[in-house]
């Protein structure tokens, strides 16, 4: 298939060099001058506006969005609206609130414009692992890309298969599903996010009290190590903390700040609004927010209140 890229940061670019590989034809474009330039050098269409993107795309033309959330994802989708013709087609990848998908897809139904929301997991190993797709959006533009998705999809690999699905058909096990109308993808990709928070918290908070049980002289990376081979608690996350414990064994250098991408408030937003308890992945979120106040004035305050009812010391800064 043909398919136009636009935003070619690491994400974007390694989906872009994915899709030539399995022999399809990208027409790419960036702010980045320079990002065009080098996808342009290995295969790529490259560019020089979206103008010049549309029209090197034959219709319908699809175009892929790989840009921050947000005010970056809303003015590319209403630039390209505003330049596109009916059955064109849109695909979000980024990871935008479902809600906003929802409104986006119905401003554009009135162009007869289809809009996909594709919640994308895989980050920067994407381009050898494949990436994990969560698919939202008129169901029948979703069949139409469905050799996109399945060239980016990890694939089948040698993952021991479910029990009992040998006779279920489907995409799943390829790494890909249609999920359901607009914002349902990225609905699936924001509550994957949020258990994703939960289980870094749990390997972080296992691995702190590891390394504060001095007199054992543990060595993490290899308790990490061990704890991938056969033990219940074994995932790709810590694959990922077993490959940083080994770079970097007691974490030099690196500050105790912990950002969050917006999902995982998303997240705990709408358990709220949905009425259901979600203590992990909530307390996960507060955790990273405290993270980052270096000069803790509830702490002081803490320290203040145990003085005045029990004269507790006060550590002094």
């Amino acid at each position: 298939m043909q398919l136009g890229m636009i935003g070619l940061g690491r994400m974007g670019a390694n989906m872009v060099r994915r899709l030539m590989r399995g022999g399809h034809e990208c027409v790419v474009w960036d702010v980045s001058a320079d990002n065009v330039k080098a996808l342009a050098g290995e295969g790529a269409t490259g560019a020089e506006s979206l103008d010049d993107l549309l029209a090197k795309l034959s219709q319908p033309r699809a175009v892929w969005i790989m840009v921050p959330a947000g005010q970056p994802t809303e003015q590319t989708v209403n630039d390209l609206a505003a330049r596109m013709d009916s059955g064109d087609i849109i695909i979000d990848g980024g990871n935008s609130y479902f809600k906003d998908d929802a409104r986006r897809a119905g401003e554009l139904r009135e162009k007869k414009i289809n809009y996909m929301d594709v919640g994308t997991s895989g980050g920067v190993w994407g381009l050898e692992r494949g990436y994990c797709m969560m698919i939202g959006g008129p169901e029948e533009t979703a069949r139409h890309l469905d050799p996109i998705f399945k060239t980016l999809a990890p694939g089948r690999g040698d993952i021991t298969r479910t029990p009992g699905r040998e006779k279920v058909a489907g995409t799943v096990e390829d790494g890909y599903l249609y999920c359901g109308p607009s914002g349902a993808g990225h609905f699936v990709k924001m509550v994957h996010n949020g258990i994703e928070y939960g289980l870094m918290q749990a390997y972080a908070e296992g691995f702190s009290i590891l390394q504060h049980k001095s007199e054992f002289k543990l060595d993490l990376h290899q308790i990490a190590e061990i704890w991938r081979y056969g033990s219940v608690v074994r995932s790709w996350l810590l694959d990922l903390t077993a490959n940083a414990l080994e770079k970097n064994p007691t974490l030099k250098g690196i500050a105790p700040y912990v950002a969050d991408s917006g999902e995982g408030r998303w997240t705990v937003a709408d358990a709220i609004e949905l009425g259901v308890s979600a203590p992990v992945i909530t307390l996960s979120l507060l955790e990273r927010l405290r993270s980052r106040d270096d000069d803790s004035f509830s702490d002081k305050l803490l320290a203040a209140m145990r003085n005045q009812f029990g004269g507790h010391e006060i550590k002094k800064e």
